[in-house]
């Protein structure tokens, strides 16, 4: 009877050494994750850059996950706020928002890679818009393809409105819940009251500051049902400062 008792004993001690060795190592794995975490935050604070330190910037690098990231880093690079936009009927000189940093980065990048200069005024509307950005050039689709349709995050101002001459980003309207603007096209308000039902709709992110009678010569000219002019409107934007 004894032998038995001792046996049993055994077995005990046994399953008691076996689970605390069991709350051992979930104790070691708890531990082991908050190094693995401290570690992680000790590289993430060594990564940031110092306050005199640039970035270098890969062009190609733009896509849909990266955009905002890119951009800002953009924008700080390359702090220009207008440009000049040359058409066979003119010039039209744009003030971009600073507190609309993505968008206004966006242009400016488009503006130097040289996609806007494959596009045209491809819309208008008189006593509406001139809208711009795109074209059936194969130039414009292969600026498009290589950087895959990202999309830029709204940049909605209380203060910016669809006034005369405001500069605005196009968008999808259809599943678009958070507003996003297509990062290619653009349009310009030439109603002289505004148009002030796209107040909160579309990112307003600059404004006309001269070449008015050209936006309403573009605006006037003949166009078909689908509201692109008969005769083209091609367009070269030249970063000015």
């Amino acid at each position: 009877m004894f032998g038995s008792q001792k046996v049993i004993f055994l077995y005990f001690t046994l399953i008691i050494s076996l689970l605390a060795g069991c709350n051992k190592t979930t104790i070691s794995n708890k531990n082991d994750n908050k190094t693995t975490n401290t570690l992680k935050k000790e590289i993430k604070s060594n990564q940031k850059l110092k306050q005199n330190e640039t970035v270098e910037i890969e062009v190609d690098s733009i896509n849909s996950k990266n955009v905002v990231s890119f951009l800002t880093e953009y924008g700080k690079q390359n702090k220009e706020n207008q440009v000049l936009i040359k058409t066979r009927l003119g010039n039209i000189k744009i003030k971009l928002f600073d507190d609309t940093p993505i968008h206004k980065a966006n242009f400016i990048f488009l503006s130097k890679i040289g996609y806007f200069d494959t596009t045209c005024f491809y819309r208008v509307v008189p006593d509406f818009i001139i809208q711009g950005g795109n074209s059936e050039n194969m130039n414009t689709l292969a600026y498009r393809n290589k950087y895959k349709h990202y999309k830029l995050p709204a940049e909605f101002i209380t203060k910016r409105k669809h006034k005369y001459g405001a500069l605005a980003a196009a968008r999808d309207w259809e599943n678009n819940p958070h507003k996003k603007s297509t990062a290619f096209e653009f349009y310009i308000v030439q109603n002289k009251s505004g148009a002030h039902h796209l107040d909160g709709e579309h990112t307003v992110f600059g404004e006309v500051i001269s070449g008015f009678k050209v936006i309403d010569k573009i605006a006037n000219l003949n166009a078909g049902s689908d509201e692109w002019p008969y005769e083209d409107v091609f367009i070269e934007v030249i970063v000015i400062k």
